[in-house]
């Protein structure tokens, strides 16, 4: 069965779950919003981050953000956000997408599919150019981003800004 990308639905299963928890509260830099304490919790959060989406009920100071789940036949592998519009805090640190493959499948390949389809979302909603943050040590971040089109634009405090033109074109993803 192809990869396939879907938006974070109100009714996911347990398998989002244990994904969510395989992850773990997050690593890299990157804070996997999934992650609660329990699952009955993990439910009553679908909906709150959906309404994300829309720009409902967000933080003070934070841009819509939609999540995107990287499904390999019915296990989800990992999933993205993509914040809809930099703020001043997400120029530093976040921009304007952030993705996560789950420990257990590294280094298949999923992590540069799940970037090209998420990067495919923001030239969607007319970002012409995104804005990806990684930690320096983290190797594995760095050549899916590079691999997708980023151009290291800084290097600052061990912290890689990279920018991908959107307007360009951008490699083929491996869903279909």
């Amino acid at each position: 069965m192809p990869l396939q990308l879907r938006e974070l639905e109100l009714q996911e299963d347990r398998d989002l779950y244990a994904m969510a928890r395989e992850i773990g509260p997050g690593e890299n830099g990157f804070v996997n919003t999934l992650y609660t304490s329990g699952y009955p919790r993990f439910v009553r959060l679908l909906p709150v981050l959906r309404d994300y989406a829309s720009g409902i009920g967000l933080p003070p100071g934070q841009p819509p953000q939609t999540l995107y789940v990287l499904y390999d036949g019915q296990r989800p592998v990992g999933y993205g956000k993509l914040r809809h519009r930099l703020t001043n805090s997400l120029r530093v640190t976040g921009g304007h997408i952030g993705y996560c493959i789950r420990p257990s499948e590294r280094r298949k390949g999923y992590g540069s599919a799940l970037l090209a389809e998420v990067l495919e979302q923001a030239a969607g909603i007319g970002i012409t150019r995104a804005l990806l943050t990684c930690n320096e040590d983290n190797l594995g971040s760095r050549r899916v981003i590079e691999k997708n089109g980023g151009r290291l634009a800084e290097l600052e405090n061990r912290y890689c800004r990279y920018w991908i033109d959107l307007a360009a074109e951008q490699p083929s993803s491996r869903l279909g």
